[in-house]
């Protein structure tokens, strides 16, 4: 669990910037092209040295639950497979038979103890090795140490399964995190339950992404759904590298003034944010009900596509309980879904109009600032390896 005296620390500075009607803001405004929206050329170097290069969160623990479970998934025109041995350990590959191509599982997960090729039913273990050619009598000989999976570097970490797209060196986890391991560490995220997945088409990755760097907007676009609780314009904002905590504190917060400090129970008060870089948002995981949106490019530069899936602390077993999940889960679903993406349809529609040659963040935007300043210096540093 979070520390406590982290926790006040932060509410009390959002109970400040409330008093006074201020937030956390950058030095500066920043201005960004618009063609950096667009552009295909850029799109495609976002892809190959960004999302295949540096390690993705792409399952949670908890999709995993025990031996022989696995996941399989598309990312990006990656197939990919995660699976938990008979040992515990997790690995990925690719989800491609070794043979002719085939795809050994469809999207999904579930529980395998091996892994059959549908197309001619080449076998493979939970490590990936090949363990059945059928009809090996007519195929003829093979060394099958040969034709074993092709593997990617993984790690289970924090309850997270981060998987690089792109080559077998370790993932090298203690420097990509640093100080953000300690903040992850504290979200016991292994333990949490999987409600249930949504998943949706949008605009272009960096037009839904931003929606979630920023409260500027929620007075104005999301007055039915989660303005009528939460703070719009406020946040509380810290950066770890190219990750972030942004604190988003609802109405609420404002019952703890008078409060003594060592009574102040912050959680239900505080709608934390966690940014993994460069595309996944965790949101809620102070309370009892989360939300993590893993944004991924489309196949073209004005599409993407998101699977968000909501989490319970502990499973939801009574009906009050399985009712608040299934309305916080359609709260989210529409908010974002619904909200944030109709407006970004708007935006991605109107880049051909001319209108803006560049976007202007505001000092108040500082979180969408700060990623889009770490997007491009990633990417300079991929491009000069």
């Amino acid at each position: 669990m979070i520390q406590r005296t982290q926790s006040v620390a932060l509410a009390k500075r959002a109970l400040t910037h409330l008093e006074a009607g201020t937030t956390d803001q950058a030095p500066d405004v920043m201005r960004i092209p618009v063609e950096d929206y667009v552009d295909a050329d850029l799109w495609q170097r976002e892809i190959d040295l960004v999302f295949k290069r540096v390690p993705l969160a792409l399952a949670l623990s908890v999709e995993l639950p025990g031996p022989r479970s696995f996941k399989a998934m598309d990312a990006m025109g990656v197939p990919v497979l995660i699976s938990r041995g008979t040992d515990g350990s997790v690995r990925a590959f690719l989800n491609v038979c070794r043979h002719r191509g085939a795809q050994l599982c469809p999207v999904g997960t579930g529980t395998r103890h091996r892994f059959r090729c549908p197309y001619h039913a080449w076998v493979y273990d939970d490590r990936g090795d090949l363990v059945a050619v059928h009809k090996p009598g007519t195929f003829g000989e093979i060394d099958t140490a040969e034709f074993g999976l092709r593997p990617l570097a993984a790690e289970e970490r924090h309850g997270i399964v981060w998987v690089r797209l792109t080559g077998e060196e370790p993932l090298g986890l203690e420097s990509w995190l640093g100080e953000y391991e300690r903040e992850l560490g504290q979200l016991d995220l292994a333990d949490w339950h999987v409600y249930e997945q949504h998943e949706t088409s949008g605009p272009g990755w960096k037009v839904a992404l931003d929606g979630y760097l920023e409260s500027y907007h929620v007075q104005a676009l999301h007055r039915a759904t989660f303005a009528p609780t939460n703070t719009s314009n406020l946040m509380v904002v810290d950066d770890f590298g190219p990750h972030q905590r942004i604190l988003y504190p609802a109405k609420s917060i404002k019952s703890l003034r008078g409060v003594p400090e060592e009574e102040w129970d912050p959680a239900p008060h505080c709608g934390t944010v966690y940014t993994l870089f460069p595309n996944v948002s965790l949101a809620g995981a102070w309370d009892d009900y989360a939300v993590l949106s893993q944004i991924f490019p489309g196949p073209t530069p004005d599409t993407s596509r998101t699977v968000q899936t909501v989490m319970t602390r502990v499973p939801p077993r009574t009906d009050e309980a399985r009712r608040f999940a299934q309305e916080f889960s359609e709260l989210v679903r529409r908010g974002v879904f619904e909200e944030d993406y109709r407006i970004g349809a708007d935006v991605q529609s109107a880049f051909a109009s001319g209108a803006n040659t560049h976007f202007v963040f505001g000092r108040n935007e500082l979180a969408l600032q700060h990623h889009h300043r770490w997007l491009k210096r990633v990417l300079a540093e991929h491009e000069d390896d």
